[in-house]
Order: C-alpha cells, then sequence, then structure tokens
C-alpha cells in the first residue's frame, strides 16, 4: 500500500520518515517531490569493470545550467537527504522530466527500510537538454512493509552506501564477493 500525503506527514512526525529539508510545497497527493543537487559526476573511464574502483570526475552544475549528452551516464545526488525506518521508499521519475526524455535511474529506484542519506541518481537522456541545480527531479513514494524486519539496511554489516554525502557516490559493487 502506497502512503498517501497525510500519512506521510504522520510518519514524519513518528520519526519513521525524515525528509531534509523539508518544503511543504513540494508535498503531492502521495509522494514528496525531490530536486537536483548542485554535484554531478561522470566515470573516468569509458569502459567500466565491476571488479574494480572505477573513478569518477566531480562537477558542479552552473547557475546557467550544464547541458548533458546522450551515451553518457552522469550520476546526480538529491538536494533532498532522506531517512524511511519503516518504510520501503521508491524514487522516481517527475513526468516533465521524462517529458525532457531524461531517466534518472537506470535499476536503483527502490531504497530500503534503514536507508539513510541523499539519494544518487543515474542519468541519462535521449537527446541534449540543459538541467540545473534545484530543479524537480524526481519524487519519493513510499510503502508499507508486511512483517517484521530485523535487517535495516543502515545497521548490515555489508551495507556499501551508508555514509553520509551531498555527493554522488560512485558504484561500489567491486566491495562484493563474486
Amino acid at each position: 500500500m502506497i502512503l498517501s500525503d497525510q500519512r506521510i506527514l504522520a510518519e514524519m512526525e513518528k520519526g519513521n520518515i525524515l525528509i531534509e529539508p523539508f518544503r511543504s510545497e513540494c508535498m503531492g497527493t502521495n509522494s514528496y517531490d525531490v530536486h537536483l543537487g548542485r554535484y554531478l559526476a561522470i566515470y573516468k573511464s569509458h569502459v567500466l569493470d565491476a571488479k574494480v574502483h572505477n573513478e569518477i570526475q566531480e562537477m558542479i552544475i552552473p547557475d546557467e545550467g550544464l547541458i548533458i549528452y546522450p551515451g553518457t551516464l552522469y550520476l546526480g545526488v538529491t538536494e533532498e537527504y532522506t531517512e524511511s525506518h519503516a518504510h520501503v521508499p521508491f524514487l522516481e521519475g517527475k513526468s516533465s522530466v521524462g517529458r525532457l526524455g531524461i531517466d534518472i535511474h537506470a535499476t536503483a529506484g527502490k531504497g530500503d527500510v534503514g536507508f539513510c542519506n541523499t539519494w544518487t541518481l543515474e542519468i541519462s537522456c535521449t537527446q541534449p537538454v540543459r538541467i540545473y541545480a534545484g530543479m524537480p527531479i524526481g519524487q519519493l513514494i513510499y510503502f508499507e512493509v508486511s512483517g517484521d524486519i530485523t535487517n535495516f539496511y543502515n545497521t548490515k554489516d555489508n551495507a556499501k552506501y551508508i555514509n553520509r554525502t551531498i555527493r554522488p557516490v560512485e558504484s561500489k559493487m567491486y566491495m562484493n564477493k563474486f
């Protein structure tokens, strides 16, 4: 079941959901709009290897915006820091963003209960498009969980994305055993 706007606010009052900064005008009927942070990154190598640490090059989106191009994976980050202690957060793109040909995640739209951080975005586009820091980029939707939880993300020994950041985080697949 998806949480309504009133239920999201009630869960925030209980401390089960945290959104910083929180702006009431960003609350939808059953979602909360998140915004593109000022940091963007691209991988330094054109060939990525799942077993090694692929380094990134960071950039700051200038006030006049930045044109992104097809064929490049851009790592962005949300302005909002979020915590979810009892619900499963899903990050979806806004339809206005999709209508510009921008995808904000390739595969990682679902968070885990216990996820506490900004969201790294896996941004790609179908044609060149200018983006801006602070633009609405996606919406968080929260789902109820059925049953007790014993394995919260922020307490897992192998959780790789738990250090609070305002910058995009590159893939840490290389830390997995395979």
